[in-house]
């Protein structure tokens, strides 16, 4: 026996009352906020972190219960992911452990990996709403000022339900490889975006060294108020894909917080 005895009564309703108002006053307080991220993935999780480490309100939507996108599985469902010399200081930041396994090549447990960056974002004020998905975007002046979000359920089962909308000064799309809020703009308002044919140009098939630099220099705006990391900006100005290397990823989400706070 542990010995163990609770001694306080728990009554079910101070538990559900507790939860819910909670939650509504962190949904209250990020209606109006400075970036809206959609998609909590490796970029859009680090972006998130030193956005909020800088003092700005950052809000995260991600469609799926859990945050991490791709990186939980590594390569295949082996719980490994690789990163180059490039990303060491970002691993470093989160306190991620890393060895050598070939010259220049870093191998990290992808749960670490992903369990530091969500801890670390959300400790240094990141807001993450997990299970809602944005259906469309705000716009205002033809430019992009919130999201237009519901509940992922709703979305899935086809219930016509309204959506509620929040603002933000800017909105990333860190979907990953739909690039869901490039799709809408493009798809729904039918608007150019600023790439070389004006729309969506499509990610090609593996070609890791040419991804990982891809990704980075596709890191940048995309439309008025809307800028892209990670995947999304790889499926928004053409490139190929990089497999289970996360570096490009890491650094993608870095540089578009440094983009962000000089506009904010």
């Amino acid at each position: 026996m542990c010995g163990i005895i609770l001694k306080m009564k728990l009554d079910d309703i101070k538990i559900t009352r507790s939860i819910v108002k909670s939650f509504f006053d962190d949904l209250f307080s990020n209606l109006e906020i400075d970036c809206a991220i959609v998609g909590a993935g490796p970029s859009g999780l680090v972006a998130s972190y030193f956005l909020a480490k800088a003092g700005k309100k950052v809000a995260i939507f991600e469609r799926k219960l859990a945050v991490g996108g791709g990186m939980w599985g590594g390569g295949m469902m082996f719980n490994k992911i690789v990163v180059q010399k490039e990303a060491l200081p970002l691993l470093e930041e989160f306190g991620i452990r890393y060895f050598e396994s070939e010259k220049g090549y870093y191998v990290a447990d992808s749960i670490e990996a992903v369990s530091a960056l969500s801890y670390f974002s959300v400790r240094n004020g990141t807001k993450i709403f997990n299970l809602m998905s944005a259906e469309d975007v705000l716009t205002e002046k033809e430019r992009v000022s919130g999201l237009v979000l519901n509940w992922t359920p709703v979305e899935l089962n086809n219930l016509h339900v309204d959506p509620l909308t929040i603002r933000a000064k800017y909105v990333v799309d860190a979907t990953g490889h739909p690039a869901e809020i490039a799709s809408i703009i493009q798809n729904k308002l039918g608007k150019k975006l600023k790439t070389k044919t004006g729309k969506m140009v499509g990610e090609k098939s593996m070609d890791a060294d040419s991804a990982e630099k891809s990704v980075i220099n596709n890191t940048k705006e995309f439309y008025p108020g809307a800028f892209a990391c990670g995947m999304s900006a790889i499926a928004i100005f053409g490139g190929h894909r990089m497999g289970p290397i996360f570096g490009g990823m890491l650094l993608s989400g870095k540089k578009l917080s440094e983009i962000l706070l000089k506009h904010l």
